[in-house]
């Protein structure tokens, strides 16, 4: 393991431990890319709301999140190119739900503790 200055002492258990514990370079960036498709607003609701109703079509979700069918369209459009829906067709009416596999809990748990605990204007930032 290379040593580098520091203004500390290296402690190479944690050092070892932390890469242990990192991502590979492709997985980080593959997270990276899904977690930005959660960072839209419209979509990160979609999937709330599919994962609370089981399954809407474009018009119940846009009365859902209160925004235009087209803003719903294009959101459902980048979720189904990430494969984090899918639909099924009945008739002209297209049903959107979650992907088989989707993990619930991290919605209903990881995502809503992060909003408790990143609150709007914290100046801890940087601290």
């Amino acid at each position: 393991m290379a040593t580098r200055d520091h203004d500390h002492p290296v402690s190479p258990e944690r050092v070892g431990a932390a890469r242990a514990g990192v991502l590979s370079v492709g997985d980080a960036g593959r997270l990276g890319g899904l977690l930005g498709m959660l960072a839209d607003p419209v979509r990160s609701r979609i999937l709330f709301a599919l994962g609370a109703a089981d399954e809407l079509c474009v018009g119940d979700l846009a009365l859902a999140l209160e925004v235009s069918e087209d803003q719903v369209s294009y959101a459902l459009k980048m979720l189904r190119l990430a494969a984090l829906v899918t639909f099924r067709k009945e008739g002209r009416v297209v049903f959107y739900r979650l992907s088989d596999g989707f993990p619930h809990q991290l919605l209903e748990h990881c995502l809503r503790e992060l909003l408790t605990i990143a609150v709007p204007g914290s100046d801890d930032a940087g601290a």
